[in-house]
């Protein structure tokens, strides 16, 4: 890895997992081979004998497609059991549902819960309100299944990373604004939440690694389909652009400081915290962006555990 500005605040124990996985710079003509290296993650096969995996296929939104639903349940046990929606990352523009399958399906069976993942329709094919209605529709089911999913549907939260964690924050307003669903909890992982970010002066040492204000800027344009900061983008697309906070879930938030998403999502801590909602907020020093998926490193061991014992306390709520 080449000198840098930032180099030296890397943990030395996370720096390695950038020679793995270099930084490039998406664009219309790299944006398919992106999407092509996005192989699925290995999955334990212990926890393929202690959690079944079905994929629904359900209705979309009025007017769009059907979408897949990924539903992880736990063998021991018939429920109802808390319920984690969850939303994959890839900057809007990538990702997919099936290549977390070995992330997912061991968080079940540790958390002892089921746990749902969206395949929402990619930016920029499909631009806002796209994905997160495709989410809210998602949800619906979830909650109108419960039954027959073994699902409590008073311990129902969100979860996502990156962009994940921003539709994730989207989707918590606008259940919180249609009043039809109400979560239990909001867990965001460096979570995507303002298109502001890209305007403005740069953090001197956020960036510059694995997501980039390029990047940044190019997700957040492929999703709202004008410029990043314009006037009128909806708070159901950039979370932070929200007038108030109040009423959201009890909220747990992850970030690296190192991350280009470090200060917007100190900001949405700040903010909810002022709005009176209950909020858990984690920064990582030395940790850039995605760095919790090292394997060995202690600050990503610290994120992974951290994360894991907020959901059980909102999950298995004593």
């Amino acid at each position: 890895m080449t000198s840098s500005r930032s180099r030296h605040l890397v943990d030395p124990e996370v720096a390695g997992f950038l020679e793995l996985f270099p930084t490039t710079a998406l664009s219309m003509e790299t944006l398919p081979a992106m999407r092509a290296r996005q192989l699925p993650l290995p999955v334990d096969p212990a926890s393929v004998d202690s959690v079944d995996l079905v994929k629904h296929t359900i209705p979309g939104p009025q007017g769009a497609p059907e979408l897949d639903l990924f539903v992880y349940t736990p063998r021991k046990g018939d429920g109802p059991w808390p319920c984690i929606f969850h939303i994959h990352g890839g900057g809007y523009v990538g990702g997919s549902a099936e290549s977390i399958e070995g992330i997912l399906r061991p968080l079940a069976a540790e958390l002892d819960c089921v746990i749902t993942s969206i395949n929402y329709r990619l930016a920029p094919e499909t631009s806002h309100p796209g994905p997160v209605e495709d989410c809210y529709a998602a949800l619906a089911w979830v909650f109108k299944t419960a039954a027959e999913l073994g699902v409590d549907t008073a311990r129902i939260g969100v979860k996502g990373e990156s962009a994940g964690g921003g539709l994730a924050a989207a989707l918590a307003l606008l259940a919180r604004d249609r009043g039809e669903y109400k979560l239990a909890f909001q867990s965001l992982t460096y979570p995507m939440l303002d298109d502001r970010t890209c305007l403005g002066e740069q953090h001197p040492y956020t960036g510059e690694y694995i997501w980039t204000p390029h990047n940044n800027h190019f997700g957040w344009k492929a999703l709202l389909g004008v410029e990043p900061g314009s006037a009128g983008v909806s708070p159901y697309a950039a979370p932070a652009r929200a007038e108030s906070l109040a009423g959201l879930p009890p909220t747990f938030i992850t970030t690296g400081s190192l991350d280009l998403f470090l200060e917007e999502d100190l900001d949405y801590a700040r903010r909810l915290l002022r709005d009176g909602v209950p909020c858990e907020l984690h920064v990582y020093p030395g940790g850039f962006h995605a760095f919790d998926i090292a394997p060995m490193a202690v600050i990503s061991i610290a994120s992974r555990r951290d994360t894991r014992d907020a959901l059980r306390r909102v999950l298995h709520p004593a």
